[in-house]
């Protein structure tokens, strides 16, 4: 086991949430200003660091900044997490005419910069960057329920386009990797749309060839998938070698932590929408729900159980960190 991952063991009342896009509250800016300046993310991971017992601090999870690099258009509103609006081919025939970004080009400079900051003014916590997973950014390329169409129909093609995304995001953590991160999380959220036998053929394969080229023994790396069949996708997960395996709240944590490698941390799933949405009461609860569920097992630690949405309330998430901290005591 990697002494970070040890390190996050140890300290479990120092919990790891997907959190970054709330820091706008405290800096008083919109989510747009935050993800086109890489010293107002700088900020953002500073103030939740300072504010939040947390055991890692996270860069923006903007699941938008691969696909707009090769060229999609995406919507960015002041208070919401930008989206893919458009993808860049219509037909998976054109897959093979995609020409491959340079990183560092669009906004993945700005994003790499942030974590090159936070690495020089955030000493006490590891920092983590985070990225897209292939089959996500494939189908924000071209059209998600056309891919999952295509699988059937064009599976050569949607192999294509799937080689090309992985070359650019191995390429893209490496130059996280450069400037200092720590680990990564990839959010692989579209693979929780696949059957488990799909997901066996166009996403996890890709996965593994991404954590196998930058994995190393100070580099940790953390897999996500916020599905509701990744019980069912048990088996290829837990192949794929991560150090940290997070779930979202579509499923119970209970079900999958023995289905993972004890060596492993299972991070999950408190219910993020209940910090936009909820009471202090509810996410309370739900933060002792998960850990009564969980707690029994050695490599468990609380988290949100996905992003947590940018104009969440902060009495909420202060209410997590207290609950979190009161059960650890």
């Amino acid at each position: 086991m990697k002494k970070t991952v040890e390190k996050l063991l140890k300290n479990k009342d120092k919990t790891v949430p997907i959190l970054s896009f709330p820091s706008t509250q405290c800096l008083g800016i919109t989510v747009n200003e935050l993800i086109s300046s890489s010293d107002m993310q700088l900020k953002g991971m500073m103030a939740i660091a300072q504010r939040c017992n947390i055991g890692a601090s996270l860069n923006m999870m903007d699941l938008s900044v691969e696909a707009e690099c090769f060229g999609a258009s995406i919507r960015i509103s002041e208070n919401e997490n930008p989206t893919v609006e458009k993808g860049i081919i219509d037909d998976i025939s054109m897959a093979s005419d995609i020409k491959v970004p340079k990183v560092g080009s669009g906004r993945t400079s700005i994003f790499i910069d942030g974590v090159k900051k936070a690495k020089q003014e955030i000493k006490n916590i590891p920092v983590f960057c985070g990225v897209i997973g292939p089959y996500s950014l494939a189908g924000r390329l071209f059209d998600m329920t056309e891919l999952m169409m295509e699988c059937y129909d064009s599976p050569d093609d949607v192999k294509i386009l799937l080689s090309k995304v992985t070359g650019f995001l191995i390429e893209y953590i490496k130059a996280y990797k450069e400037v200092g991160a720590d680990g990564v999380i990839m959010a692989e959220p579209a693979a929780g749309l696949l059957s488990p036998a799909l997901a066996d053929e166009f996403s996890m394969p890709y996965v593994k060839e991404i954590f196998d080229a930058v994995n190393d023994d100070n580099f940790v790396i953390c897999y996500h998938n916020c599905g509701n069949a990744v019980v069912d996708m048990a088996s290829s997960i837990a192949s794929l070698g991560a150090d940290v395996y997070h779930f979202g709240n579509a499923i119970k944590l209970k079900d999958i932590i023995p289905l993972m490698p004890a060596d492993s941390i299972v991070m999950g799933n408190v219910d993020p929408l209940l910090f936009r949405n909820g009471t202090e009461d509810d996410v309370r609860k739900s933060v002792r729900n998960v850990y009564e569920e969980c707690s029994g097992y050695e490599n468990f630690m609380i988290s949100s159980g996905c992003d947590i949405p940018a104009m969440s309330k902060w009495e909420n998430i202060d209410a997590y960190f207290d609950e979190v901290k009161k059960l650890y005591v």
